[in-house]
């Protein structure tokens, strides 16, 4: 594998370990508790997060559908601490065995995808690669933010 690809899934192992780090040692109704308005649960954000990255890894980067429904992920609730650790899990797992069939080249390679928002549109790999961690770095964010305001609610 290519160093660029394995630095790619440290940094993406890094954040889903951290991701967890947010609620693994929390009671169950922490993970479906919403802390206001417009904001989402632990549970929301786990699904969500690994929806996204899959589908920009997946659907954009290597042109395999994950027939993602992104509007679902916003209704996710009742999981267990077991199942939201699960779906990093496999996140990882599948982003393992992608970017191990991608070259430095494949990188540069444009695909039409139907964004989450239903528009047709034109993404690079790369930006696709790298979207998927930004997104699931701002939604860390979120989840410590979340975990903080259950430790102070």
């Amino acid at each position: 594998m290519e160093q660029f690809f394995a630095d790619y899934l440290e940094r993406l192992n890094t954040l889903s370990d951290n991701f967890v780090a947010t609620f693994e040692d929390l009671p169950d109704e922490a993970l479906d508790w919403v802390p206001g308005e417009d904001m989402n649960s632990f549970c929301v954000l786990v699904v969500h997060t690994t929806g996204s990255a899959r589908y920009w890894i997946g659907d954009a980067a290597l042109g395999e559908s994950s027939n993602r429904h992104r509007d679902s992920e916003f209704q996710a609730h009742g999981l267990s601490h077991a199942d939201l650790k699960a779906r990093f899990s496999a996140l990882e797992v599948y982003a393992q065995d992608g970017l191990a069939r991608l070259t430095l080249a494949d990188l540069g390679t444009t695909r039409s995808i139907t964004s989450p928002y239903g528009e047709n549109r034109e993404v690079v790999a790369s930006w696709a690669l790298l979207h998927a961690l930004e997104h699931t770095a701002l939604h860390l964010g979120h989840a410590q933010i979340t975990r903080q305001l259950w430790e102070q609610r």
